[in-house]
């Protein structure tokens, strides 16, 4: 049977790209889910013109109108969170429980939003000047580009979409390729849910085409991009260079600290949820396990052996506990840092290889390094796969230290049942997100997602904070005689 062709939606209408391109099941390399259109830099012109034009009105509009349409968007992808986890989990290879719970997420984020619509976005201040009446206005500011990654094709292009809605932006969004199912079918829902032609519109396609032709565009007011570092600076340059707004949020190479007074099921527990549940495919994936020398021998023996029982498959099949890596190309470079964390002396301790019974997708057994250093190259660069390494220290002071010794700032974690550790932690574990006796992964819909040093730039997102980003300031005076 021929796969189905799914278009992008501009300017109201479903239009066809000048290509598409077969979108394949990592846990099954024969099963095609679709053909998905691939749009030109004409393409994002054309949504932008329409984004534009609809953005006159859209930002006009009462905050009753965006919330009914956010809270309706949200009602229907929490009623279809089965189709879009299943969807999810066949495209990109997440469990499908992780998949579903995902849909479930992104429904919540367009319902939290709905909400957001309503908040007051005029502040009061009294002057210091006699006769003269002060306030701050938040105004949205124009046509939002949003460009988004691959590991969560519904929950980040929601925490994106619905703020630039609910505060009165339109958007163009560019998903991710390798995922084009899921985000076609949340667009379908936004789409649906009677928004104006314009101010919601669909481009799939390259990223060197329709990315770059998003960036560039002088008419999008704003970016929000979530990806890696290297391609996140790059925007951020070219942003500058024409006064644009950004926030981005890139990698991160997160520590998970292990006190020798650690639990120690709870220590492996929150260390292989972090490090390999969604395949490890995450920003906030716990990569450096950062272990005492009281509790070391004690942890990597009982990592090894929960590993060693980790189901790994299908990721539709409902025992799965981790699916495939997501394409073959991501697969090489997993490899590749295994081979290189064997040639720097660190110590494979288990996985490492491919499954070979289930050569027909892109499976790889979880890995765990031992004798690690926070030198060695996997210690240093995200890899973005199931693979952890662990490090040795003597104490908690050095695995602080060891912990805040990264390039990146995302999330990082304790496992502690010392009070006065987990808060020394907390003030001082240089990321934007703190986990104390949990996993490095996992964060709250309603709250912010931030990261310091190269892991984010620009205002936070999630939450209130989001407006930060989606809005502009506008202070009025107004004098008195």
């Amino acid at each position: 049977m021929t796969a189905k062709t799914f278009a992008n939606h501009i300017a109201g209408s479903w239009v066809t790209g000048y290509d598409t391109a077969p979108n394949i099941n990592p846990s099954e390399l024969t099963d095609t889910i679709g053909h998905y259109a691939l749009g030109s830099a004409d393409d994002v012109f054309q949504a932008v013109d329409a984004a534009s034009t609809a953005f006159k009105t859209w930002s006009k509009s009462t905050s009753l109108m965006r919330a009914e349409a956010l809270d309706k968007i949200g009602t229907e992808i929490v009623t279809r969170k089965d189709e879009l986890g299943d969807m999810l989990a066949r495209e990109e290879g997440k469990t499908l429980r992780e998949a579903t719970g995902e849909a479930h997420r992104a429904g919540s984020l367009f319902k939290y939003f709905a909400t957001e619509a309503y908040r007051e976005t005029v502040s009061g201040f009294r002057s210091i000047r006699e006769n003269v009446e002060l306030e701050v206005r938040r105004e949205p500011i124009g046509v939002v580009g949003i460009i988004t990654p691959w590991n969560f094709p519904l929950a980040i292009p929601a925490w994106k979409i619905a703020p630039a809605l609910a505060y009165g932006n339109t958007v163009v969004f560019k998903p991710a390729e390798l995922v084009q199912g899921s985000a076609w079918l949340l667009s379908d829902i936004i789409l649906r849910a009677g928004l104006p032609a314009g101010v919601f519109n669909l481009v799939m396609g390259h990223g060197r085409d329709v990315g770059q032709a998003i960036v560039d565009h002088p008419n999008v007011a704003g970016v929000s991009f979530t990806g890696s570092t290297a391609v996140g600076k790059r925007i951020g340059a070219a942003l500058f260079q024409r006064g644009a707004r950004m926030q981005l949020e890139m990698g991160g190479k997160n520590p998970l600290i292990v006190l020798d007074d650690a639990d120690l099921d709870l220590a492996v527990d929150c260390a292989v949820q972090g490090a390999y549940f969604s395949t490890g495919q995450r920003c906030t994936a716990s990569s450096r396990l950062i272990v005492t020398q009281g509790i070391h021998d004690k942890f990597i023996e009982a990592m090894r052996n929960r590993l060693l029982e980790l189901k790994v498959g299908d990721a539709r099949n409902p025992k799965t506990q981790m699916g495939p890596v997501v394409s073959a190309e991501q697969l090489q470079i997993d490899e590749k840092y295994i081979q290189i964390g064997c040639d720097e002396g660190a110590e494979l301790l288990c996985g490492g290889t491919r499954l070979e019974a289930m050569a027909n997708g892109y499976y790889l057994t979880p890995t765990l390094f031992a004798s690690s250093s926070n030198e060695m190259r996997i210690n240093r660069e995200e890899i973005f796969g199931p693979i952890a390494a662990v490090q040795c220290v003597a104490s908690y002071d050095e695995a602080l230290h060891v912990a805040n010794d990264t390039n990146y700032g995302l999330s990082g974690g304790i496992i502690t049942s010392d009070i006065n550790r987990q808060r020394h932690f907390r003030d001082n574990a240089q990321v934007g997100m703190v986990q104390i006796n949990l996993p490095t992964a996992g964060m709250d819909f309603h709250a912010p997602f931030t990261g310091k040093k190269s892991s984010s730039y620009g205002p936070p997102e999630k939450g209130g904070y989001a407006r930060e980003f989606f809005t502009v300031s506008k202070v009025v005076h107004e004098g008195h005689r």
